[in-house]
């Protein structure tokens, strides 16, 4: 890979969550079945999981939201709220880091089996 890009190809690693957050900065909503046990009590591992744009909503704390924290992809909680910070974790005490909202691309709107 050093090679490539020694050649000036850019390697761009590929999230999980590209396909979605592409569609959600587009307007569309999105559904998917995360895998996983960090949202265990609100989200279970392979739930259809149905995400909103993020648009004018006023998010609070509680908030699901799908972002992206140093580079990671989580849909995880929004977990404090500094003016215009957010602080992101799991549901199991976890905390990934802060964000702006440029980093937060869209909301849960409903979680179904």
């Amino acid at each position: 890979m050093a090679a490539l890009a020694d050649q000036g190809v850019n390697l761009l690693a590929v999230g999980w969550a590209d396909g979605h957050i592409a569609r959600l900065e587009a307007g569309e909503t999105v559904q998917f079945r995360p895998r996983g046990n960090s949202m265990s009590g609100k989200i279970a591992s392979g739930d259809l999981c149905t995400v909103a744009p993020i648009g004018d909503h006023v998010l609070a704390a509680g908030d699901v939201v799908l972002c992206r924290v140093n580079g990671n992809q989580y849909l995880h909680l929004v977990k404090a709220i500094q003016g215009d910070r957010y602080q992101i974790g799991n549901n199991r005490g976890g905390v990934n880091g802060w964000v702006s909202r440029r980093q937060i691309f869209g909301r849960l709107v409903a979680v179904e089996p």
